[in-house]
């Protein structure tokens, strides 16, 4: 469980992007909403030290009991239904004892630990049909119960994660362009299909996203959050306006943005950091992302590898996401920035699974 590790091994340069990062999230979140500052600072903290003690713990040992792993996750997501606390028609919160997590955040990171066990065990036969249809049906259960929450934006996040394992896991090339070939023109179909008024493929809501996202000016009511969004992200412009700033042209401090320490968190950092603030965001999400992929390179097994590069694309797209919807690329959905936003789950899921790499770091592959 615990072994013996040299200290120059340990990837002190990946903490430092994250606390970086953390802190100037911290300090966007601050001037935000100041009222939840204090316990954002106490999630980093409680991050930082999670991330250090599961940084130590052999993750070979942690993998053996990946089944526990993939059921404990189905578990709570269930749950999640079951016992729930539903906040505007979505169930997505449980509150035990007091304490309220997200359960979909921390499954992440479960997701990825079981599923690097699962397609290291069958590595040799992962373009085999029945290994695909079987991984297929894995995925398939917590995707539906993140699906029915509901909660469609970390649905996909966990889908692109999904399959960004199974092709490092080594599946064949031949298959992957057969499924390109396949769902390109499917996802053409589909988004033909979504646009039409009498469609039961998504929810109302999420189909009004969509309206108001390719047509802003007929739906000016449901587009005025990414509207105002991009507002604020370009009234920044290169410098920003400043933290914490009192001008009364301020869309932040006009409340024009709602939930600006959560999902919105890069638009309040595009109006008071400016261009360059933004760019230093994005940056440190690509420096954390690029070094996962510079340790699973040299991990000593393939399940060190996955998780690693899982851990990769889970930071890579979530962050494309949520800055897509703030700059108006993708319709609105509601998903954190790593690191970034506030949101206790979030941050400390991200730890946690940070820690896993800092210890696939510890046991690479000797040259």
């Amino acid at each position: 469980m615990l072994r013996q590790y040299k200290l120059s091994d340990y990837r002190f340069r990946l903490i430092l992007w994250i606390g970086a990062l953390a802190s100037l999230g911290i300090l966007v979140i601050g001037s935000a909403n100041a009222a939840y500052q204090t316990r954002q600072i106490f999630g980093l903290t409680l991050g930082i030290t999670l991330m250090v003690i599961v940084s130590l713990f052999d993750y070979t040992w942690v993998l053996n009991f990946y089944w526990l792993i993939y059921l404990a996750s189905a578990g709570l997501l269930a749950l999640v239904l079951v016992a729930g606390r539903e906040v505007a028609g979505a169930k997505r919160w449980l509150n035990i004892g007091g304490f309220q997590f997200q359960p979909s955040d921390i499954v992440k990171i479960m997701l990825i630990v079981f599923f690097a066990r699962f397609f290291e065990e069958r590595e040799d036969e992962i373009s085999k049909l029945k290994t695909i249809l079987f991984s297929l049906a894995l995925i398939a259960v917590p995707l539906a119960l993140i699906l029915k929450e509901p909660d469609l934006s970390t649905t996909i996040v966990v889908a692109v994660v999904f399959c960004t394992l199974i092709f490092m896991a080594g599946l064949s090339y031949k298959i992957v362009g057969g499924i390109l070939v396949v769902c390109i023109p499917v996802a053409v179909i589909l988004m033909s299909i979504i646009v039409q008024p009498d469609q039961q493929l998504i929810r109302s809501y999420q189909l009004n996203r969509v309206y108001a996202w390719l047509w802003p000016e007929e739906y000016p009511d449901l587009a005025q959050q990414q509207q105002n969004s991009i507002i604020a992200i370009g009234s920044g412009q290169l410098y920003g306006k400043g933290l914490n700033n009192d001008e009364v042209d301020s869309v932040k401090n006009a409340k024009f943005i709602m939930e600006g320490q959560t999902d919105f968190i890069f638009s309040v950092a595009g109006e008071e950091l400016g261009f360059v603030g933004c760019c230093i965001i994005v940056a440190l999400e690509f420096l954390i992302a690029l070094e996962c992929l510079l340790i699973g390179r040299r991990a000593k097994v393939l399940s060190g590898t996955l998780i690693c590069c899982g851990m990769a694309a889970l930071i890579f797209f979530q962050t494309f996401v949520n800055v897509a919807v703030t700059t108006g690329v993708i319709p609105n959905t509601g998903i954190t920035l790593p690191f970034v936003s506030y949101g206790l789950t979030s941050l400390v899921s991200f730890c946690i699974g940070i820690g896993m790499v800092l210890n696939v770091g510890l046991q690479t592959r000797r040259y």
